[in-house]
């Protein structure tokens, strides 16, 4: 393993890109040191017609191909995607968030000891994006489905940063609905990330007693994730009575899909944004229902595979460098996107680790 121990500007930037290249398909990671009630309607899971609005001007190259280790264990016998050996990896494919995801998806597959056994589960609220899938991975294992915004477009308030609003980031609330009842886990992951380690360790993870596993932050102050409204009224602050609730970022999760569906964890969810509606007692989209139905009851996960906030803050997006600890995953949480800002020739140093799985070619 190789121990980094400072690093600062484009130069060791460039340094770590070399560590962490996909051409090494598994490696330890590195360690670096800081510079009305709505309920499931199933016909809306029905695909409407392709529209023209999906990814059709986007053009990825084919990724290379990939094979499992000669010690990885079998993934054929069971039908599809219900064979016990199998990975469940749930992501989202939009228009503007698709070059992140493709690259997150080339990003596991690159560092996984056995690629062909993850499975990838897609949400999309657009129909046409599942040839582009197939034609830039071919042999990869996967399923699309789709989710209808009107599912919970009633429930969403405006937030702090108009993207936090769009439908699809409140997909992952829906996964125990819409993935076959024989997912019973299922590994969550945000578009503006890459894997710089095998998923399968973060797949081993051990959530005990709990539904959902997660890096936790409890140094944060917690108070800031809601308003000062929902801190004066005891009906809603109560709610973390008995609890010692800590920050957690939702973009990267290990969910029991069987302890979820038997407590009905959506429909808590879902109160939550109705009281919010009426009441106004968060600013941050889809995040502080997850922590007002979960903070306090998440098994924690090793830092290591959240090295979030590298995208800045919610406004301005500005460089960072990473947390001092181990890397397993970066991810760009933020306003500032790696793809947009390599774009636009501005990069900030750690934007040179996510391109190397940029698989974008060019605008038809």
């Amino acid at each position: 393993m190789l121990w980094i121990m400072r690093f600062s500007g484009f130069f060791s930037a460039a340094m770590l890109m070399i560590i962490l290249s996909p051409s090494l398909q598994s490696f330890p990671p590195a360690e670096a040191i800081r510079s009305p009630h709505h309920y499931l309607d199933y016909s809306y899971l029905r695909l409407p017609p392709p529209t023209d609005s999906g990814g059709g001007h986007f053009n990825f190259r084919k990724a290379s191909a990939y094979r499992n280790a000669d010690e990885c264990a079998s993934s054929s016998g069971a039908p599809g995607m219900c064979h016990p050996n199998l990975v469940h990896v749930a992501i989202t494919l939009d228009v503007e968030y698709l070059r992140g995801s493709i690259a997150a998806v080339h990003s596991v597959l690159q560092h996984s000891l056995c690629p062909e056994s993850v499975f990838f589960h897609f949400l999309v609220s657009e129909t046409n994006l599942e040839a582009l899938v197939r034609s830039t991975f071919p042999q990869l294992k996967f399923r699309v489905y789709y989710f209808d915004p009107r599912m919970v477009r009633s429930l969403i308030s405006t937030s702090v940063r108009q993207a936090l609003e769009q439908p699809l980031n409140y997909a992952r609330n829906y996964l125990a609905d819409l993935l076959e009842p024989c997912v019973a886990r299922v590994i969550y992951l945000d578009s503006d990330l890459v894997l710089v380690d095998d998923i399968s360790r973060l797949w081993a993870t051990s959530l005990g007693s709990r539904t959902i596993g997660a890096p936790e932050y409890c140094h944060a102050n917690f108070t800031n994730y809601f308003t000062p409204a929902f801190w004066a009224d005891q009906r809603f602050s109560g709610t973390f009575d008995g609890r010692k609730p800590c920050y957690f970022n939702t973009g990267v999760m290990v969910i029991d899909l069987v302890r979820w569906r038997r407590a009905k964890y959506t429909k808590r969810i879902e109160r939550w944004m109705e009281i919010q509606k009426r009441h106004r007692i968060y600013e941050l989209g889809s995040l502080p229902p997850f922590l007002l139905v979960f903070a306090g009851h998440v098994a924690p996960i090793e830092h290591r595979w959240n090295q979030h906030g590298l995208g800045g803050d919610n406004v301005k997006g500005s460089c960072r460098d990473l947390h001092p600890g181990a890397v397993s995953l970066l991810h760009w949480s933020g306003s500032g996107k790696p793809w947009l800002r390599v774009d636009s020739k501005r990069p900030c140093p750690l934007d040179a680790l996510w391109s190397p799985y940029d698989l974008y070619g060019h605008t038809l």
